[in-house]
């Protein structure tokens, strides 16, 4: 399966999060690794801009031999697309690049569902839709026939953030959401702000840091 990381360097409230260092590595090198730790991953692709604020990202990718993509700023929409098609892949699974934590068995379980409803022809399988899980433990399979049909429909915002299109439209397609009776939503996991990641690192220790799974 084929894992489609969206990674840019502007962030207005955290500039240049994902080039921040957690213990040697930088942010988005943490969520390569933790991704790489399911064994039902084929490729991982970095989708970055095309903007010179992202060349440092990909100089970073370059060192670490790490796949990346460049297109437009704002159609991350298109971006991802692109990558499926070049990779020639009818799904792929969309990981936000602040999401260090995010936990390789909600990948293998989507996954899983992916292969036991193949005669469904799901067009996404999501566990934000609702949410139960913690933000920074997003995981979306999209199927790519499904994005390239509809992606001009959506409109700027939309292109931006992908899904919400689909969820939006959630009667014209099918959907299947996974979720956790724990209801996790009221933790946060993913790096927004210089705030989150101080959080973050107080609460959890290093070595605890490198093993997080929400799943202990």
């Amino acid at each position: 399966m084929l894992v489609v990381v969206q990674a840019r360097s502007n962030s207005s409230r955290f500039p240049k999060k994902i080039l921040h260092k957690i213990y040697s590595k930088t942010l988005i090198e943490h969520v390569i690794l933790k991704i790489n730790k399911s064994k039902n991953i084929s490729s991982i692709v970095v989708a970055t801009s095309s903007c010179k604020s992202d060349d440092s990202l990909v100089n970073i990718l370059k060192k670490n031999k790490i796949l990346y993509f460049r297109g437009g700023l704002k159609n991350v929409a298109k971006r991802l697309l692109c990558v499926a098609e070049k990779y020639n892949k009818k799904h792929f699974i969309r990981i936000n690049a602040d999401s260090p934590l995010i936990d390789f068995r909600l990948i293998d379980r989507s996954i899983k569902i992916l292969k036991n409803s193949f005669k469904k022809k799901h067009d996404i399988i999501t566990n934000v839709f609702p949410r139960s899980f913690p933000s920074g433990q997003s995981v979306e399979i999209i199927r790519t026939a499904t994005l390239k049909k509809n992606i001009k429909k959506m409109n700027k915002l939309e292109l931006e953030h992908v899904t919400p299109f689909f969820y939006k439209n959630y009667q014209k397609f099918l959907i299947k959401n996974f979720s956790t009776k724990k209801k996790l939503i009221n933790i946060k996991l993913s790096i927004d702000t210089k705030k989150d990641l101080h959080l973050i690192l107080k609460s959890i220790k290093r070595n605890e840091f490198f093993n997080f799974t929400i799943f202990k």
